[in-house]
């Protein structure tokens, strides 16, 4: 399936039923560990934007949090790899072998699925459809609240399959990607959407082949805000960039202040700042939908540069070298 395809059918995903294997082997946990890489642990970032009292470390890394060996038995460990061959995932795998932890897996096959056979531990096989993983978000969603015993959430997530239609954003997304052109986007949010955010600025670095970055207010404007001042000096370092804020109804006022008085500002001192609402009846729909706004804008942005949209060259190019 090629990129535009999988954009458009992207709601589909939610009419996908995770199934868990050796679920006799998975007991009840309120707390978790996911351990994944890449587009494989973008899903369980969202989780914190849906429940922010959901008890979900992320790790991005080899091995384990540093966490006491009492604290991780207190949890389940999720190992999430889209591929199954991501090393950081199967690194973690065998420690949790090691120490004997709880642990599932959530991959389309690969060595992580063979693992976890042959170990008999708990995994779930995602449809393996052959998109990216940072286009599988609802495949991969769906499996940790599987894991999660999150049944409610899962129900109600499903009604994206008809609820969210991915081509009423592609209109917006290109013409967003045409007034993106030529220039480095950075995309504020709340920091509850921080984790929205990241993801639009990860569809611009892979999809779009251009750099991007991501923060949060009210952080930003301690720090982060004072690189922009547009002086004389540093004029042409920043005049470069553009600036992506992700509008939610529901942030605190304070943050639609600060929100407001950016704008100004920085429209003051000619950058370009685009305003997106994140809008929808339910939490969900909010999610999803500002994701696939960012999927079409990062893909038209590709067709803007001339640029390959569905892989990350450089990537591979990494990976290759590292194994040597």
């Amino acid at each position: 399936m090629g990129m535009k395809e999988a954009i458009k059918n992207f709601n589909k995903q939610f009419e996908y039923e995770p199934e868990i294997e050796n679920a006799e082997r998975l007991r009840h946990f309120d707390k978790f560990i996911v351990v994944g890489l890449g587009g494989s642990h973008l899903a369980a970032d969202l989780l914190k934007v849906w429940n922010p009292y959901l008890d979900v470390v992320v790790h991005e890394d080899y091995g384990l949090p540093a966490f006491s060996d009492k604290e991780l038995k207190e949890r389940l460990v999720i190992l999430s790899s889209y591929s199954g061959n991501t090393e950081e995932a199967l690194d973690a795998f065998n420690e949790t072998i090691e120490k004997k932890l709880t642990c599932a897996v959530i991959s389309t096959g690969g060595k992580l699925i063979e693992l976890a056979k042959k170990h008999s531990r708990p995994y779930i096989a995602m449809p393996d459809t052959g998109i990216q993983p940072r286009l599988a978000l609802g495949f991969g969603f769906k499996a940790l609240l599987k894991l999660m015993g999150q049944d409610k959430a899962l129900q109600e997530i499903g009604e994206l399959a008809q609820s969210l239609k991915p081509a009423d954003f592609e209109k917006a997304g290109r013409a967003l990607a045409k007034r993106l052109k030529g220039f480095t986007p950075v995309v504020y949010s709340s920091s509850r959407n921080l984790p929205i955010a990241r993801d639009w600025k990860i569809n611009f670095n892979e999809t779009g082949e251009t750099p991007a970055f991501y923060n949060a207010f009210p952080e930003l404007n301690h720090n982060e805000m004072a690189g922009f001042g547009a002086t004389s000096k540093t004029k042409k370092l920043s005049a470069r960039f553009c600036f992506v804020l992700l509008q939610d109804e529901t942030d605190r006022p304070r943050i639609k202040k600060r929100m407001a008085v950016f704008k100004q500002l920085y429209k003051k001192r000619n950058f370009i700042v685009e305003a997106v609402k994140l809008t929808g009846q339910d939490i969900f729909y909010k999610i999803f939908s500002s994701l696939v706004l960012a999927d079409w804008a990062a893909y038209y942005l590709a067709q803007e540069y001339g640029v390959e949209a569905e892989q990350a060259p450089i990537v591979e190019e990494f990976k290759k070298l590292i194994v040597k």
